[in-house]
């Protein structure tokens, strides 16, 4: 994707974080931009900053988990404008702890969004993707997809699925002879949006910002790039759990800090309830 200006693009989880500044930097790239979320306040707030600055940029309020809803917005998408060029696929959810300390349907819902919500996404609009001159898929995995994260289980493997439905999607595109469809998975380490609170990055690496992680997103989907990995030891990942004995892995990941880095996770605080607003008596203060 060499040129951005004009292309339809659209973001899942846009409100805030990763899918926010990717939107920022695309709508000042040209792209036309439709944003979904399914946290309407934030979205709308997204979508007119971007506004503010000069972008073309509508919302849906969308839970990608919800496989009806995902055809509503596909078809009212369609009705204004026509079909997208990219699609990313950046919705997604983290819930830490030991397993059995983490709720069954906190576990489900792990897999509904970060799985399930992401195929019904590419289900529903790789039709597009196909049928435009030049398009891409962008699918936001996780380090976590490349190796074991205990106290993440649920989340690794999650984001374990999306890459291997990332990387098989790529290759049958190929062989079904849909070259001019380009596919990239984004495998970044733990980026500072919140939903990471009291992960702790391992030895040698700190948490990311979403802006930087946005940054190297579109720079790799200008290349093609099929992974981008970042920091730098993630990068070594693959290669190091291919050529290591599994005991030997298990022991640098633990000396680096990577077994153990979930253990501390507390997640995004919930935001306080706000106090009831006072009647005004009409007396003054005494």
């Amino acid at each position: 994707m060499k040129a951005w200006k004009g292309k339809r693009v659209l973001i899942t989880g846009a409100a805030a974080g990763i899918g926010r500044a990717l939107a920022e930097r695309l709508g000042a790239r040209g792209a036309e931009l439709i944003l979904t979320d399914r946290d309407e306040a934030p979205l709308a707030a997204t979508a007119d900053a971007i506004r503010g600055a000069g972008a073309i940029a509508t919302h849906h309020v969308l839970d990608v988990t919800k496989g009806a809803a995902i055809l509503q917005v596909r078809d009212a998408i369609h009705a204004s404008g026509g079909p997208i060029d990219v699609l990313v696929n950046n919705a997604g959810v983290v819930f830490g702890g030991a397993f059995l300390d983490v709720p069954l349907q906190k576990h489900l819902d792990t897999f509904s969004v970060n799985v399930l919500g992401l195929v019904s996404m590419t289900n529903a609009f790789l039709a597009d993707l196909v049928g435009r001159p030049r398009a891409h898929l962008v699918n936001v995995a996780s380090a976590a997809g490349l190796t074991a994260v205990p106290f993440a289980s649920t989340y690794a493997s999650s984001k374990w699925a999306v890459v291997g439905f990332s990387e098989s999607i790529r290759l049958e595109l190929a062989r079904l002879g849909h070259r001019h469809v380009h596919v990239t998975t984004v495998c970044p380490l733990y980026v500072s949006t919140g939903l990471f609170e009291g992960a702790r990055p391992p030895l040698f690496t700190s948490m990311l910002t979403a802006a930087q992680l946005a940054d190297e997103i579109v720079e790799g989907v200008e290349r093609d790039d099929v992974f981008v990995r970042t920091p730098w030891l993630v990068k070594l990942v693959p290669f190091l759990n291919g050529v290591l004995p599994t005991r030997l892995a298990d022991a640098l990941s633990t000396a680096l800090g990577a077994a153990g880095s979930m253990e501390q996770w507390t997640g995004r605080a919930p935001e306080a309830p706000k106090a009831p607003a006072r009647r005004a008596s009409g007396r003054r203060p005494r």
